[in-house]
């Protein structure tokens, strides 16, 4: 991680990974800190960097102390090391770091319920990002939910032969970027399910997007 700091960068983004385990869950949720990953890697390496998880980033003690630490934060019960990387991160400031040498590996959730209150947790922490930033995140997960509702219904009301095209242009793209990235992060394992994976995502909006107008739980538990 130390090796990222250069002239200017007060902020590194690694990678927080979970052990690999047998079963289901275990790729849902590798899946899904996979996909997060790519997302904030992404907007960083394109100079707008707005989070980064608590399992594995870092600061200068400076930038911490300037912005009066987690003294803003205070107001909400978790995600306070997201939500200060999503306040004084910038384009200029900000790197990250991708070698396996310096991946965190965390144990996961053992069950769904377990899992859910985590998820929805994060969830709730989400509102407090800049504006843009949730239009920017919530325009992509819109967009990203309905995808499959409407490539269905082209199918029925449209050209088949268009919608079947859009398609695989979408999951060969789609497929070359998965590809690329879980071999960058020591992933690989899940690209053989990576469509599958992918849809679950529509379910996963489902389950938790109502946690993006709950109010935050005053614990942790």
């Amino acid at each position: 991680m130390q090796d990222a700091y250069g002239d200017g960068i007060e902020i590194v983004l690694g990678y927080g990974a979970y052990f690999k385990r047998p079963g289901l869950l275990n790729r849902l949720i590798r899946f899904e800190t996979f996909h997060s990953a790519l997302q904030y890697f992404s907007y960083a390496l394109a100079g707008m960097p707005y989070m980064g998880v608590g399992r594995n980033l870092s600061y200068k003690k400076g930038l911490f102390f300037a912005n009066k630490g987690f003294s803003a934060l205070n107001h909400v019960p978790g995600g306070d090391d997201d939500l200060f990387i999503n306040k004084v991160a910038t384009g200029n400031n900000t790197a990250i770091m991708l070698d396996h040498d310096a991946t965190t590996l965390s144990e996961p959730k053992k069950t769904f319920s377990q899992w859910m209150r985590q998820k929805n947790r994060h969830f709730t922490t989400g509102k407090f990002y800049k504006p843009m930033h949730k239009f920017l995140l919530g325009l992509y997960s819109f967009t990203h939910f309905l995808f499959y509702p409407l490539f269905v219904i082209s199918l029925i009301m449209f050209s088949w032969k268009i919608s079947v095209a859009i398609f695989a242009l979408r999951a060969i793209t789609q497929a070359v970027v998965y590809y690329k990235a879980m071999a960058k992060l020591n992933e690989k394992d899940l690209f053989a399910w990576w469509w599958l994976l992918d849809l679950w995502m529509f379910i996963y909006y489902l389950i938790f997007a109502p946690a993006l107008w709950k109010k935050p739980k005053k614990n942790w538990a």
